[in-house]
Order: structure tokens, then C-alpha cells, then sequence
């Protein structure tokens, strides 16, 4: 079931591993028991608040950078 037109694709699939590895950082420090492959058992919630830490997390990075910091 594989669809072409997905937004799920990597800008930069080089960065893919270092994606996965911060993601499985975040999850562990808000608790969230995220294991490699399917994640089905997880609800909504607790695989969205990753996903969502992890952009807040990006974004702080950014604006530290951007202010020169």
C-alpha cells in the first residue's frame, strides 16, 4: 500500500536516522513507549504529543539560532 503523492516523504532522506533517533529521545523523555516499527498499541495522544514535542523542540533550536545565540 505504498502512495507516491504521500507528505510523509523526508526533505532530506539522509536525515531520516538522526530523525528516528531524536524521536525515540523525545518519546522516552515524556514517557511515551515508542519501540522501532509498529507503534499500533500507542494511542492518538501519546504518538501526537511526540510529534508535537519534537516541532517545539526544532523550533526553540531554530529561534536560538536565528537570534544568535
Amino acid at each position: 500500500m505504498s502512495n507516491t503523492n504521500s507528505s510523509n516523504r523526508m526533505a532530506v532522506p539522509e536525515a531520516k536516522e538522526a530523525m528516528n533517533k531524536f524521536k525515540m529521545e523525545i518519546a522516552n523523555e515524556l514517557g511515551v513507549p515508542l519501540t522501532e516499527g509498529y507503534n499500533g498499541n500507542l494511542t492518538s495522544y501519546q504518538n501526537g504529543s511526540v510529534g508535537g514535542y519534537m516541532v517545539k523542540k526544532m523550533i526553540e533550536e531554530q529561534e536560538k539560532k536565528m537570534a544568535g545565540k
